[in-house]
Protein backbone atom coordinates (compact mmCIF):
# COMPACT_ATOMS: atom_id res chain seq x y z
CA UNK A 1 0.00 0.00 0.00
CA UNK A 2 0.93 3.31 -0.66
CA UNK A 3 2.67 5.31 2.07
CA UNK A 4 0.23 8.15 3.36
CA UNK A 5 -2.61 6.54 2.85
CA UNK A 6 -5.04 4.29 4.90
CA UNK A 7 -7.12 1.14 3.52
CA UNK A 8 -11.07 1.88 4.46
CA UNK A 9 -12.43 -1.21 2.39
CA UNK A 10 -12.54 -2.37 -0.99
CA UNK A 11 -14.06 -1.02 -3.65
CA UNK A 12 -16.91 -3.59 -3.77
CA UNK A 13 -18.04 -2.68 -0.39
CA UNK A 14 -18.95 0.20 -1.45
CA UNK A 15 -22.39 0.55 -4.12
CA UNK A 16 -23.77 3.21 -6.58
CA UNK A 17 -25.87 5.42 -4.49
CA UNK A 18 -26.37 2.61 -1.86
CA UNK A 19 -25.30 1.53 1.44
CA UNK A 20 -21.78 3.72 2.58
CA UNK A 21 -19.27 2.25 3.99
CA UNK A 22 -18.23 3.16 7.86
CA UNK A 23 -15.49 3.43 9.78
CA UNK A 24 -13.56 5.80 12.45
CA UNK A 25 -10.48 8.53 11.60
CA UNK A 26 -8.81 10.41 14.31
CA UNK A 27 -9.12 13.96 14.88
CA UNK A 28 -7.98 16.22 17.47
CA UNK A 29 -7.04 13.02 19.68
CA UNK A 30 -10.35 11.36 19.41
CA UNK A 31 -11.75 8.85 17.32
CA UNK A 32 -14.35 10.39 14.98
CA UNK A 33 -17.11 8.74 12.96
CA UNK A 34 -16.29 8.81 8.99
CA UNK A 35 -18.16 7.21 5.74
CA UNK A 36 -17.50 6.47 1.73
CA UNK A 37 -20.13 6.49 -0.94
CA UNK A 38 -20.23 5.96 -4.41
CA UNK A 39 -21.81 8.26 -6.51
CA UNK A 40 -22.16 8.61 -10.43
CA UNK A 41 -19.26 6.03 -10.15
CA UNK A 42 -17.11 8.12 -7.70
CA UNK A 43 -16.18 7.64 -4.07
CA UNK A 44 -16.83 10.33 -1.50
CA UNK A 45 -16.02 10.82 1.96
CA UNK A 46 -17.26 12.38 4.84
CA UNK A 47 -17.11 13.07 8.27
CA UNK A 48 -20.42 11.40 9.76
CA UNK A 49 -21.91 14.60 11.15
CA UNK A 50 -24.69 16.84 10.23
CA UNK A 51 -23.40 20.60 9.12
CA UNK A 52 -25.84 21.88 11.99
CA UNK A 53 -25.44 19.67 15.17
CA UNK A 54 -22.54 17.01 15.39
CA UNK A 55 -24.70 13.96 14.98
CA UNK A 56 -24.30 10.93 13.17
CA UNK A 57 -26.29 11.56 9.10
CA UNK A 58 -27.36 7.95 8.60
CA UNK A 59 -30.86 6.43 10.01
CA UNK A 60 -29.69 2.83 10.05
CA UNK A 61 -26.11 2.03 10.24
CA UNK A 62 -24.55 3.07 6.20
CA UNK A 63 -27.81 4.36 5.01
CA UNK A 64 -27.31 7.82 3.88
CA UNK A 65 -29.13 8.16 0.82
CA UNK A 66 -32.58 9.76 0.74
CA UNK A 67 -35.23 7.70 -1.05
CA UNK A 68 -34.33 9.24 -4.50
CA UNK A 69 -30.80 8.31 -3.88
CA UNK A 70 -29.96 11.62 -5.37
CA UNK A 71 -28.95 13.48 -2.15
CA UNK A 72 -27.43 12.63 1.39
CA UNK A 73 -29.65 13.16 4.62
CA UNK A 74 -29.89 13.87 8.01
CA UNK A 75 -31.64 11.40 9.62
CA UNK A 76 -32.65 13.44 12.38
CA UNK A 77 -33.03 17.29 11.16
CA UNK A 78 -33.72 16.37 7.24
CA UNK A 79 -30.88 18.14 6.04
CA UNK A 80 -30.00 17.34 2.26
CA UNK A 81 -26.44 16.90 1.31
CA UNK A 82 -24.70 17.02 -2.00
CA UNK A 83 -23.42 13.74 -2.33
CA UNK A 84 -20.62 14.74 -4.67
CA UNK A 85 -19.60 17.95 -2.73
CA UNK A 86 -21.41 17.46 0.83
CA UNK A 87 -22.42 21.22 0.23
CA UNK A 88 -25.50 21.87 1.81
CA UNK A 89 -28.51 21.92 -0.22
CA UNK A 90 -31.55 22.78 2.39
CA UNK A 91 -32.85 21.84 5.48
CA UNK A 92 -31.32 23.23 9.00
CA UNK A 93 -28.23 22.78 7.97
CA UNK A 94 -28.35 26.44 7.48
CA UNK A 95 -25.51 26.47 4.57
CA UNK A 96 -23.09 24.42 6.66
CA UNK A 97 -22.01 21.82 4.59
CA UNK A 98 -20.09 18.54 5.54
CA UNK A 99 -16.65 17.96 6.31
CA UNK A 100 -14.54 15.86 3.29
CA UNK A 101 -11.96 13.81 3.91
CA UNK A 102 -9.56 12.95 1.02
CA UNK A 103 -10.44 9.72 -0.59
CA UNK A 104 -8.65 7.79 -3.85
CA UNK A 105 -10.05 4.55 -5.47
CA UNK A 106 -7.07 2.91 -6.49
CA UNK A 107 -6.94 -1.40 -7.38
CA UNK A 108 -9.81 -2.28 -6.16
CA UNK A 109 -9.19 -0.81 -2.85
CA UNK A 110 -10.57 2.47 -1.49
CA UNK A 111 -8.24 4.54 0.56
CA UNK A 112 -7.90 7.63 3.06
CA UNK A 113 -5.04 10.26 2.55
CA UNK A 114 -3.50 10.59 5.63
CA UNK A 115 -2.69 14.17 6.66
CA UNK A 116 1.16 14.54 7.13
Amino acid sequence: MAEGFRLICGSDDVVEAGKGFRFTVECYGRQTPAFVIRFRGVVYGYFNECGHVPAELDWMPGEFFDDSKLYLICSIHGALYAPDSGRCLGGRCQGRGLRVLKVREIDGKILLEQER
